[in-house]
């Protein structure tokens, strides 16, 4: 009996359908694609912060610490292949805070299947 030899990895960017990998699936202030989580973050952002830590599979506290919310941006910025520096991370959770956790939020989902992009 012999054993299959496996000769391709999969690489980023094989998560879910329609995503194109080095660009973000949808744009930052794009929360008419994903109603449910632009209302969740307009009304209750720390609940959507947990939220979005817990459905991309960290503890769900991160999401309320001082820089979780970055440190989950380019962590899933570098798991999905998704361009972008460190400093392009702080600066988008620190001035753009709640449409950023929006859009990591839509992109799980996207990345998840669970809806589509509206590029």
């Amino acid at each position: 009996m012999s054993n299959p030899v496996v000769t391709h990895q999969p690489g980023a960017g094989g998560y879910g359908t329609n995503v194109q990998t080095g660009q973000w699936s949808t744009h930052v202030c794009g929360c008419c694609s994903d109603i449910p989580i632009c209302l969740l973050g307009f009304f209750c952002g720390p609940v959507l912060s947990c939220y979005t830590a817990n459905k991309y599979g960290e503890n769900c506290c991160l999401g309320c610490l001082p820089g979780g919310i970055t440190a989950l941006r380019t962590h899933m910025r570098l798991t999905y292949g998704i361009q972008g520096t460190i400093c392009n991370d702080a600066l988008m959770t620190f001035c753009c805070g709640l449409c950023e956790v929006c859009r990591m939020a839509r992109e799980i989902r996207i990345r998840n299947g669970e809806v589509e992009s509206n590029k």
